[in-house]
């Protein structure tokens, strides 16, 4: 493996070197501690393999990893959710790329719960914290991790106002939800129905004001049916937009749960998703693709964040920048049977 076959101006890791030199991780790892263990010959692969790469070893950053201070902690707000749990892998394993180690906790959305999950991972020194935090009182938590002093970001939502303390990486929601609706217009929709997501909420008001701009463009009137972001809602509500007299004939969902549960819904009552009604996620997690019809979806490229994140938190730890308040990253449509392509085929 070459320079070129770096993604990007990726810096090369400690893991792109063992490839490199084709020798292990923990291999490498003692080389660059001078452990006497380490034959000489070996030693002169790695340091060529360095060379070639390019890779720069950061002693005090290995140091602090060899310490508590390599641990984050990541606490989420709800990983029965399929989405938060594709974020947290990807986030997990970017970081172990990078020579961290995480411990997760699943909060439940319980403000409570995640006061004390945050407490007891503050108290066991965690050098970082990354939070998808729960909705709710959590004023005193975040005070508490002020006080903490420790790096701290929100992800996907933002619930404590102070970004330029706890700043915020969470993807372009309201553009999502414009294009979703836009094309669902395109495809000929003229009653669309926006669908679960809780009011009030942060992330339900910015993927509805996204929808609800599209549909001004067009004159179009809107019809929200909010409620919990869950397969469950999901599919009662296409059972009640039918019963309805089929009041709508398009439906942008909160997120791919609700779209889920639509799907089920409106084969229950005979309407054909994709034909009678067009259907819209939001997330793009791995079994949008997998359903029948497959679900078209908001993508919002969970791995990548998982990714950025990563990479600001370990830039914030080791070289002392704090990430920028607010990072916004882009979204796009994956476009499948559920909003009308290729419907009553598998392709």
């Amino acid at each position: 493996m070459g320079l070129g076959s770096m993604n990007g101006n990726r810096r090369p890791t400690i893991i792109d070197v063992a490839k490199h030199a084709g020798i292990s991780k923990s291999t490498v790892s003692l080389v660059l501690q001078n452990s006497p263990s380490v034959r000489e010959e070996t030693r002169v692969l790695v340091r060529q393999a360095m060379a070639e790469l390019g890779y720069v070893y950061n002693r005090a950053a290995a140091n602090m990893r060899m310490s508590n201070g390599g641990l984050i902690g990541l606490v989420i707000n709800d990983l029965r959710n399929p989405f938060f749990t594709e974020f947290a892998t990807s986030l997990q394993m970017a970081l172990a790329e990078r020579g961290y180690s995480t411990v997760i906790a699943n909060t439940d959305e319980s403000p409570k719960l995640q006061d004390q999950v945050v407490g007891s991972m503050i108290e066991h020194g965690v050098s970082a914290l990354i939070l998808c935090p729960a909705y709710g009182d959590t004023a005193a938590t975040f005070d508490a991790i002020a006080r903490a002093g420790i790096p701290t970001m929100q992800m996907l939502r933002c619930v404590d106002p102070r970004l330029d303390v706890f700043p915020l990486i969470a993807p372009d929601y309201l553009t999502g939800s414009r294009e979703a609706t836009q094309h669902l217009i395109a495809a000929g929709a003229r009653r669309i129905a926006f669908v679960g997501g809780l009011v009030g909420r942060a992330v339900t008001e910015e993927r509805k004001a996204g929808y609800l701009e599209a549909l001004a463009q067009e004159s179009l009137q809107p019809m929200i049916v909010t409620g919990k972001a869950s397969r469950e809602f999901g599919r009662n509500a296409a059972r009640q937009l039918h019963a309805d007299s089929g009041a709508v004939d398009a439906a942008i969902c909160f997120n791919d749960l609700v779209a889920l549960g639509m799907l089920s819904g409106c084969h229950e009552v005979g309407w054909r998703v994709g034909e009678d009604v067009l259907i819209m996620g939001f997330d793009d997690i791995e079994e949008a693709a997998h359903a029948y019809p497959a679900l078209s979806s908001v993508r919002c490229d969970i791995a990548g964040i998982g990714e950025k994140a990563a990479q600001s938190v370990v830039k914030w730890l080791e070289d002392g920048i704090s990430p920028p308040p607010e990072t916004r990253t882009a979204v796009n449509l994956s476009i499948r049977q559920s909003s009308g392509q290729n419907v009553g085929s598998l392709a």
